[in-house]
């Protein structure tokens, strides 16, 4: 039999033609916005010397962030499924451009802390937006591939868009004048061109007639697996202390345990950890589901034990690598805890399944980390750090023997 194919109209090869433009236009924005967010991190160390901030201190300024991310996809995380994306998307940017201004004119602690929480707002608003919106885009410039693409994209997008902002700011601080002004200012303009981008893109969100009532996102466990939701939320957790650890503490550790103070090394140090995550992501397709957990379980407990050596021999190279492996392990754990809990929850509470297991994560991000800056204030770093690590080594054991119930469970049940 022979198939023949339906021409398309020149209206709707343009069409697809300006989506498949705004896929990439919009996956850049997600990167510039993602990196934003993480140039504070390799400057923190300036502006302890510049203010006599202790560790404890930089804690709290980055729990703060954490803070006002958690607000936004409370508030605002789900809007643009009535309003548009691009409504949503250009009033974050906005936010961001703004907490860049404060950045550069209120470098002292009040105003470093009111532009982190500004930070977080935008990043929250921005981070189901862009993705829900990369994924309409690919969808309609390519209706009848898979999703590879997509997700190999946004997760380049995210996860490496928070390792290149710090890559990019420790490079300009080391060496351009005014450290604490230039990444914000270049970011400023990046930003609005970003503005720009999302502007061009075609809308792929149609308005409902009526719109619905506004009320904040439900956060709740809407699974019907309870024991498989807990241990994905557990994944998450942990994954994201490991986030939390290099983009606060990370950057101060090297500078003054293992007596590294470049500003680029610290940006290559965070860099160094998001990039294994994303690259850990983008390769995990090569391991099924049932392996890719237990994996990100292993890599992260392997590079804690590496990280935990560095810092106890003062050893900048098993540094590095327990924090790139660390890195590696908390990509997959992520992806692995997101992928389940979209696929237990039913479609009609599945952002609520999302949202949920998104807040346990930050929770991770700040919770562990703000306890490490409180460490730091009565024990010697390293000591610290150790206890750090021993933390979540427990949890990720934990978490092991979880998983293993839970798929056993389910395979005694089937």
């Amino acid at each position: 039999m022979t198939v023949t194919a339906v021409p398309q109209s020149p209206e709707t090869r343009r069409g697809s033609a300006r989506h498949g433009t705004g896929f990439w236009l919009i996956a850049a924005v997600f990167a510039i916005s993602m990196a934003f967010s993480t140039v504070p991190t390799p400057l923190y160390p300036i502006y302890q010397r510049q203010d006599g901030f202790t560790p404890f201190t930089v804690t709290v300024v980055f729990a703060v962030y954490a803070v006002g991310v958690v607000t936004s996809l409370l508030l605002a995380g789900h809007v643009s499924d009535w309003v548009g994306r691009k409504r949503v998307l250009l009033p974050a940017l906005g936010l961001e451009a703004v907490a860049a201004v404060l950045f550069v004119v209120w470098p002292a602690l009040p105003g470093l802390l009111i532009a982190r929480f500004v930070t977080g707002l935008g990043v929250g608003m921005i981070t189901a937006t862009a993705t829900a919106y990369l994924l309409e885009l690919h969808a309609m410039h390519r209706p009848h591939a898979g999703r590879g693409r997509f997700e190999l994209i946004s997760a380049a997008a995210n996860l490496g868009g928070l390792g290149t902002g710090t890559l990019v700011a420790g490079a300009l601080a080391q060496f351009v004048d005014a450290p604490l002004r230039t990444p914000y200012l270049v970011f400023l303009v990046l930003l609005a061109l970003g503005a720009v981008a999302v502007a061009a893109t075609p809308e792929t969100v149609v308005a409902p007639a009526v719109t619905p009532r506004y009320r904040p996102q439900r956060i709740r466990v809407a699974a019907a697996d309870r024991a498989g939701y807990a241990v994905a939320a557990a994944g998450a957790f942990a994954g994201f202390a490991v986030f939390g650890l290099f983009t606060s503490l990370a950057p101060s550790f090297v500078a003054g345990s293992l007596h590294h103070p470049g500003r680029l090394l610290a940006g290559i140090v965070v860099f160094l950890v998001f990039g294994a995550a994303a690259a850990a992501q983008a390769g995990s397709n090569l391991l099924s589901p049932a392996r890719r957990f237990p994996a990100g379980l292993a890599a992260e407990a392997a590079g804690l034990v590496v990280l935990g050596a560095g810092m106890h021999l003062s050893s900048l190279a098993l540094f590095l690598v327990g924090g790139a492996v660390a890195g590696g392990g908390a990509g997959l754990l992520f992806k692995s805890a997101v992928g389940a809990v979209a696929a237990m929850a039913a479609p009609a509470v599945r952002g609520e399944a999302l949202a949920g297991l998104f807040l346990v994560a930050y929770l991770g991000l700040i919770g562990p980390a703000l306890g490490l800056g409180i460490a730091t204030h009565y024990l010697p770093a390293t000591t610290a750090m150790l206890w750090f690590s021993g933390f979540l080594l427990a949890l990720l054991g934990a978490t092991a023997l979880a998983d293993r119930a839970a798929r056993a469970q389910g395979a005694g049940g089937s």
